[in-house]
């Protein structure tokens, strides 16, 4: 799994070399800013049905069409399907905070994901509203400190980008 130490460690054994300065500098500011990315995990564990939820019902509130009989959301297998894969980029946000680094998107989220919903007939936009309810929903201090929503919202927009 990618983590800022990983990486780091090796990009510096593929070039034969030590960790460099910057190589370092990057590491020591995961490692600041780990209490404020635990503090959003466990901010995400403690609410992760609402947070689904409310995602997931701004996909359906956005895109109301999806509903239609032959759509992505036509039945209540297909729509339990959407609030399922919600959750599962949640979870893999939550991974991905307590990692410190997209490893855990990259390699079970993202890698792949456009093709497949592609492949699928399942549209991207739905879910990009859906994140960006979740990530524009995020208020400091009513949910999290400032620098946890600020670690919480840079994944987010990271999927966000990722599916667009």
């Amino acid at each position: 799994m990618k983590s800022v130490v990983t990486t780091v460690v090796t990009s510096a054994d593929a070039s034969g070399r030590m960790p460099s300065q910057s190589d370092l500098e990057s590491v020591q500011g995961s490692i600041q800013r780990a209490q404020a990315r635990l503090e959003a995990a466990d901010k995400i564990t403690s609410g992760f049905d609402a947070i689904v939820r409310e995602a997931g019902d701004a996909c359906f509130s956005k895109y109301p069409y999806l509903r239609q009989a032959g759509e992505a959301g036509d039945n209540q297998g297909k729509v339990d399907k959407c609030y399922r894969d919600v959750g599962h980029y949640m979870r893999l946000i939550n991974y991905c905070l307590v990692v410190g680094g997209t490893g855990p998107l990259d390699e079970w989220g993202i890698a792949g994901a456009r093709e497949v919903y592609r492949t699928l007939n399942i549209p991207t936009a739905p879910y990009v509203a859906a994140f960006a309810q979740a990530r524009d929903r995020g208020c400091a201090p009513r949910d999290m400190s400032a620098e946890a929503l600020k670690e919480y919202k840079a994944l987010l927009s990271y999927v966000i980008e990722s599916l667009s």
